[in-house]
C-alpha cells in the first residue's frame, strides 16, 4: 500500500494506482473528461491536473501515479484557473449551439462548464474544419462538436480491433475520422456503435429514426408493428432515472402502446424461433461431418449485425462458417409482412415494422437489399433504446406511473432462453438447452440451466458438453465432445476466426457478438456503459429468464403452433424463404468482392 495525503486527507490505496483513481476511492472530485476508466488514459484534455508538491508543473492526475508521502492538492487557485483556460480554450471551438444538439444536459462537455462554474467564454477565433458525415445508415459523425478526446479512437482500435477511426493531420487541423477524409460508409466500420457510446459530445451519434416512425405511427394507412428487442427490458429504465438493471418489461409494453403503435410483439419470439432454426441447422452440419459429409464447422452465429459486417470485411473467405438464420428481429418483421399480415387479412405493403434495438448496426443490418423476404423490407425503421427514450419523454408520458402491459401474441410469448440473447454467451446457452434435450431427452445437466463457463464478460469462454447416451436418431452422436467458445467485442472474434483461417480451430459451435459483454452494452444503450453497470444489466437479464415458467426455446407453444399453421417444420422451404439469409464479401472499402 501506499501513503498519501490529498487535500489534507490522509489515505491509502494499492501501488500502482492513480491520483485520480485514489481520489476517486476516497470520495474526492477530480473534474476529468477524456478519460474513460478501464478504456481510456492518455491526458490529452489536462482538465484533470492537479498540484503535486514538490513538482515545479501541474500534472495531469489520470497519468501520474501515487508515490510514497506524495502530497496532492486538486483545488488550488492555479489548479482552478488552469482548467478554466483549458476549458475555454476547447470551448472557443465549439458550437454553441447545445439547445440544437441531441446531447443537451447529457453531454460531459456542458455538465464539465458547469463544474467548473464557467461565466462568458473569453476566447473566439478561428474554428477547425467542420464536416458532417452522414453516409452510413447507422453513424451520424460531426467533427464540429468533436473535442479530440480520442475516446472514440481507443474503443475504435484497442477494445474492437477495427481501426477505421485515427487522428487524421496534426495540430490545429487534426480531424478523427478514417484515413483520407472518407466517408463512414466507404470504409471497413462494422457500425457497432461503440465510439457512440464514448463519445463525451454530440460528435458521434446514432442515425435518428424516431420523425420516420411518428410518420408510420400517424398514417391510418399503415399497420405499424413494433418489437423491442431482450436487452432493452434491461436498461430503458436508466433514461428514466431508474438503477441500471431494473427490469422495466411491463412498463416498457404500455408505453410502446401509448405511443400507438397497432401491435407490440416481442423480438424474444423469434429469438426461440432462431434457436429452433439453428439448432437444426447446427445437428445438421455436425451429423454430416461425423458422417464423412462435407459440412463446414465449426459454425458460427449470425445474430449480431456488426459482427456479420466485421466478418465479411476481415475474413470474407469464412462466410460459410456463418448460420445462415437471419437475426430474431429481421425474423420477426419477414413474419409481420407475410404470417400476420395474411392472418389479419392486410396487404404487406401496408405493414410497417419498427425495431427497438440495443444496436446501431441493427440500422445497417434494415438496408440490406437480401432482407426484403416479402417484396418488402423485412423491418422499415430502428430506434436504439436511446431515441425510445426520447420519443416517450417527446410525447409526455410519466414512464414511471405506468401500469405493466403483456406483449401481443402469436408473436410475442418467450421462453427464458431468449432473454439471454442479450448477454454474451447466452445464445450459445440457449441453443445447448434445447439441442441437448432434443438429443438425449434429458434436460441440460447445469445447476439454473446455467453453462457456468461462458457466462460473464471474459473474452473468450470455451465450454465442453459430451453427448452420453443420446436417443436413437442422433446415435451417431454417442460419445462426441462437442466444444464450443463464446466471445463479445470484434478484437475476440478475430482471434477465433484466426484459428479457422489457420484450420485450427477445435471448436464445434462459436457464438459472437459485437459488442463486449453482448447486447446489454450495445452501442445503442444509455450511457455510460462500464463494467458496473453491465454487469447489473446482465443479471437483471438473468433474473428475467429465471422468473419464467418456461425456459427452454422448444417449449414455446406459439413456436410450436406457428410451425403447424404456417412454416410447416424447421429448415423447410418456408422457412428458407422467410428466415435464413446470405452474406456479402466485402473488401476495406465496403466495396463488394467477386468470390
Amino acid at each position: 500500500m501506499v501513503n498519501l495525503t490529498i487535500n489534507n486527507k490522509k489515505i491509502s490505496v494499492e501501488e500502482g494506482v492513480t491520483i485520480l483513481e485514489a481520489a476517486k476511492r476516497n470520495n474526492i472530485l477530480i473534474p476529468n473528461l477524456c478519460y474513460l476508466e478501464g478504456v481510456h488514459k492518455i491526458g490529452s484534455c489536462r482538465i484533470c491536473v492537479v498540484e503535486v508538491e514538490g513538482l515545479r508543473t501541474l500534472q495531469a492526475s489520470c497519468m501520474v501515479n501515487v508515490r510514497e508521502g506524495m502530497v496532492v492538492r486538486t483545488n488550488t487557485e492555479k489548479v482552478k484557473k488552469a482548467r478554466k483556460l483549458l476549458y475555454e480554450l476547447m470551448l472557443s471551438d465549439h458550437p454553441k449551439d447545445c439547445l440544437n444538439c441531441e446531447r443537451n444536459q447529457k453531454c460531459e462537455f456542458q455538465q464539465l462548464g458547469e463544474t467548473l462554474r464557467l461565466g462568458e467564454a473569453r476566447f473566439d477565433g478561428e474554428k477547425s474544419k467542420a464536416y458532417l458525415d452522414e453516409s452510413s445508415p447507422s453513424i451520424v459523425r460531426d467533427t464540429s462538436k468533436c473535442i479530440l478526446c480520442r475516446r472514440c479512437i481507443t474503443v475504435c482500435n484497442e477494445i474492437q480491433g477495427v481501426g477505421v477511426l485515427n487522428a487524421q493531420k496534426r495540430g490545429f487541423k487534426t480531424v478523427i475520422g478514417p484515413a483520407a477524409e472518407l466517408p463512414l460508409n466507404s470504409v471497413n466500420c462494422a457500425f457497432c456503435g461503440q465510439c457512440t457510446v464514448v463519445c463525451p459530445v454530440g460528435a458521434l451519434q446514432e442515425k435518428d429514426a424516431i420523425q420516420r416512425v411518428w410518420e408510420a405511427i400517424y398514417d391510418k394507412n399503415k399497420r405499424v408493428i413494433v418489437q423491442p428487442a431482450p436487452a432493452i427490458r434491461a436498461a430503458l429504465g436508466e433514461e428514466f432515472g431508474y438503477e441500471p438493471g431494473t427490469l422495466v418489461t411491463g412498463k416498457l409494453v404500455t408505453a410502446l402502446r401509448e405511443l400507438g403503435f397497432d401491435d407490440v410483439f416481442d423480438t424474444n419470439f423469434t429469438a426461440d424461433l432462431t434457436i429452433i432454426e439453428e439448432g437444426n441447422e447446427f445437428l445438421q452440419r455436425v451429423k454430416s461431418a461425423v458422417t464423412g459429409g462435407d459440412a463446414v464447422l465449426p459454425m458460427i452465429t449470425s445474430c449480431s449485425p456488426g459482427w456479420i459486417k466485421y466478418v465479411e470485411h476481415s475474413f470474407p473467405q469464412e462466410l460459410d462458417h456463418l448460420s445462415s438464420c437471419k437475426s430474431p428481429h429481421m425474423m420477426l418483421g419477414a413474419l409481420a409482412k407475410s404470417f400476420y399480415a395474411n392472418k389479419i387479412g392486410i396487404d404487406p405493403k401496408d405493414v410497417f415494422v419498427v425495431s427497438i434495438m440495443p444496436c446501431t448496426a441493427k440500422k445497417f443490418e434494415i438496408s440490406r437489399p437480401e432482407m426484403t423476404s416479402t417484396g418488402y423490407p423485412d423491418v422499415d425503421a430502428v430506434l436504439t433504446t436511446r431515441e425510445l427514450a426520447k420519443m416517450i419523454k417527446e410525447a409526455g408520458i410519466d414512464f414511471s406511473s405506468l401500469e405493466d402491459g403483456a406483449v401481443d401474441n402469436p408473436l410475442g410469448l418467450s421462453t427464458g432462453a431468449a432473454d439471454i440473447f442479450a448477454v454474451s454467451g447466452g445464445v450459445m446457452e440457449a441453443a445447448l438447452r434445447t439441442v441437448y434435450e432434443v438429443v438425449t431427452g434429458r434436460e441440460l445437466p447445469f445447476a439454473k440451466l446455467h453453462v457456468t463457463p461462458i457466462v460473464g464478460f471474459d473474452q473468450i469462454k470455451t465450454a465442453e458438453l459430451t453427448i452420453d447416451n443420446p436417443l436413437e436418431e442422433y446415435k451417431f452422436l454417442e460419445g462426441v465432445a462437442v466444444k464450443v467458445a463464446v466471445t463479445s467485442g470484434l478484437k475476440g472474434a478475430k482471434v477465433l476466426m484466426e484459428q479457422i483461417a489457420k484450420g485450427e480451430s477445435p471448436y464445434h459451435f462459436i457464438e459472437v457478438m459485437g459488442c463486449p459483454g453482448g447486447c446489454i452494452s450495445g452501442g445503442g444503450q444509455p450511457r455510460p456503459t462500464n463494467n458496473e453497470i453491465r454487469m447489473k444489466r446482465l443479471q437483471a437479464i438473468y433474473r428475467e429468464d429465471e422468473g419464467k415458467q418456461l425456459r427452454k426455446s422448444h417449449d414455446n407453444p406459439f413456436i410450436t403452433a406457428i410451425y403447424a399453421e404456417f412454416l410447416e417444420h424447421p429448415l423447410g422451404h418456408k422457412s428458407h424463404e422467410l428466415l435464413h439469409t446470405h452474406y456479402t464479401k466485402r473488401g476495406i472499402f465496403n466495396e463488394q468482392v467477386e468470390s
